[in-house]
């Protein structure tokens, strides 16, 4: 009985996290940043993060490496809810950086699947703090199936 009970696929076990923080990732860096998630569904995520005083640059705005990292962490987690079988890896990354954030301000970050190959899947992956209602970034990524 207890078997029916467990999750099913990466997509229901993200879906388990829905309005918490996630800290079960097998990512330590998806743990550190410490995402909440809002919505999860085959294909894309939508988590919000808080910006601590770690994940900013002298000038006390969020650091342009960490809005990467967020990025590049939720589209390889976005690539996981599609329950394939083979691995991928990223192969490129281009952000654009349109406005700061800083500590204490929560941002949301959303992906989506913009043309999904068979050896490739683009991804893109939208950063805004919406008390401002304003984007503060956006990102592409290839994913690469390395097996």
């Amino acid at each position: 009985m207890e078997e029916q009970n467990k999750p099913q696929s990466v997509l229901e076990n993200f879906k388990l996290f829905t309005g918490k923080e996630i800290t079960q990732s097998p990512s330590p860096f998806m743990n550190w940043l410490k995402p909440t998630l809002i919505h999860a569904e085959k294909g894309s995520l939508h988590c919000s993060y808080v910006i601590r005083k770690e994940m900013t640059n002298p000038h006390k705005i969020l650091h342009g490496g960490i809005t990467a990292g967020i990025i590049d962490d939720l589209i390889g987690a976005t690539v996981f809810t599609l329950g394939l079988s083979a691995k991928y890896t990223t192969v490129n990354n281009n952000i654009d950086y349109f406005a700061p954030a800083v500590e204490g301000d929560i941002i949301t970050a959303k992906t989506t699947i913009v043309k999904q190959g068979r050896t490739i899947i683009n991804l893109q992956c939208e950063i805004y703090l919406p008390a401002k209602n304003r984007l503060i970034a956006k990102g592409y990524s290839n994913m690469l199936n390395v097996g």
